[in-house]
């Protein structure tokens, strides 16, 4: 197998686990304290309701200002929380003088269109301590006001803690910046093209490469509560399902079966995952329990290829696709197994279904009409809405508040591969705001993990 040596791998292991920079302040991780408020208390409007709702927010984009946090880092971090933010569509960053350590000047800022106002600066060298308060600039109240303490490399986690803030208690939910997504990086021509393993922040920052290249490496997938990846490897010729261990470095196969084993996906626990294994001409669905390794089948295809399978958020069921019926669509089944339901019906054939975190949609990709398109519905197979089309888009995976979608998009090829561009964008699920992640490399199979910490 071609992975990064183990050396390697350690070297790496304080930057991927969460561990390592969020935890107590004596393990070098990242400390919040709260911050007195200047004005009214924070309580006055209670600690979870929001000043905007998301719907509104879409009409109207916050009119919100993020001053510049000092020279240096401090202006750093207010690029990357205006950056966040901006991204959102939700919000509209306005640039303006809002001094820390006092009470704004509220009349100014309303004379200037703002709703939100943040105050903050970065203090420190070798460690930093960056405040933040957050101002609702109609009322005068401060909504939140917290210290973060870290070592200077995590000035960019701070950064995103912030956005992170700001998004939940101005629109009422949680946001999603303080993420990272796994992808796969590819280089070289469009017909021998290298792919590696690779994982880097929301927002493109921070890339690292997992593997080598040497083997055909596809389709990773988050663990929802630990640092552990699953994906699919070509390593020695043979396609299986391996984990590969953010905090070690170290990977394993996932079960031993007689055939290709492939398109795993974590159950919501992180105890399990379901995937799919060639059994003759055909594929099976298997649910592989990770402590035990027991494998259990919950799909008797007989010649029909059943792939792509999915969790619900709360377990019970799983969402795959089958060309059971003669074309490739989606079906539901109990997690347990039992029949399934068909729930796609729509002109084309379904594919790569990926439950939304929230449980009210399925995402999928639909081929038909000479293109891909990507779409969303109702569990129940209704509301059907295509957010985007195009040569290829592909492989939806959601952020944790199943707001937003992360894709795959690739261009048509022309004469020995020229004009072939394969990245990855995201887009609202109102089909909104299409906008793409910037990497060093083509990308494509993006998975979105939960929420760091």
């Amino acid at each position: 197998m071609s992975f990064i040596p183990d050396t390697d791998a350690e070297a790496l292991s304080a930057l991927f686990s969460r561990r390592s920079v969020l935890g107590a302040t004596a393990a070098g991780g990242l400390l919040a304290t709260p911050l007195a408020a200047f004005a009214q208390s924070a309580a006055a409007s209670g600690p979870g309701e929001a000043e905007i709702t998301v719907d509104q927010a879409r009409q109207e984009p916050i009119p919100i200002v993020i001053p510049n946090f000092g020279a240096g880092l401090g202006e750093q971090i207010s690029s990357v929380i205006t950056s966040d933010l901006n991204g959102t569509g939700l919000f509209k960053v306005m640039s303006g003088d809002v001094p820390p350590g006092s009470t704004p000047d509220f009349s100014a800022l309303k004379a200037q269109g703002a709703r939100a106002a943040v105050s903050g600066q970065a203090i420190g060298s070798g460690s930093v301590r960056v405040e933040m308060r957050l101002w609702n600039v109609l009322s005068g109240q401060q909504l939140q006001g917290t210290a973060y303490t870290a070592s200077t490399s995590n000035w960019r986690r701070i950064a995103h803690i912030i956005a992170d803030v700001i998004y939940e208690r101005m629109l009422g939910e949680k946001g999603y910046f303080d993420t990272r997504i796994a992808y796969i990086a590819r280089t070289g021509p469009r017909h021998h093209q290298i792919t590696r393993l690779a994982l880097m922040d929301q927002d493109g920052a921070n890339e690292r490469m997992l593997t080598n290249g040497e083997w055909l490496t596809l389709t990773p997938r988050f663990n929802p509560v630990r640092d552990q990846i699953a994906f699919m490897s070509y390593a020695n010729n043979r396609p299986r399902v391996y984990l590969f261990d953010l905090a070690s470095g170290r990977q394993q196969i996932l079960g031993e079966f007689a055939g290709i084993s492939f398109a795993p996906r974590f159950s919501p626990t992180g105890g399990s995952v379901v995937l799919s294994a060639t059994r003759g001409s055909g594929s099976d669905i298997f649910i592989v329990d990770l402590a035990s390794r027991a494998k259990r089948q919950i799909t008797n295809s007989n010649g029909a290829i059943d792939t792509s399978p999915c969790f619900s958020p709360d377990g019970s069921q799983i969402v795959f696709n089958s060309d059971r019926g003669g074309s490739p669509q989606l079906y539901i089944m109990s997690a347990s197994g039992g029949p399934a339901k068909r729930i796609s019906y729509g002109t084309g054939q379904y594919g790569s279904p990926v439950w939304s975190p929230r449980g009210d949609l399925i995402a999928f990709t639909r081929i038909g009409g000479g293109g891909f398109s990507l779409g969303v519905m109702n569990p129940d197979g209704s509301g059907e809405r295509i957010l985007t089309q195009g040569f290829t888009v592909d492989s939806a995976t959601f952020c944790p508040n199943g707001r937003v979608l992360a894709f795959c998009r690739q261009s048509a090829a022309g004469a020995g591969g020229a004009g072939f561009a394969s990245g990855i964008g995201t887009i609202d699920i109102t089909g909104f705001n299409e906008r793409p992640i910037r990497t060093s490399t083509g990308a494509s199979d993006p998975a979105w993990s939960p929420r760091n910490g």
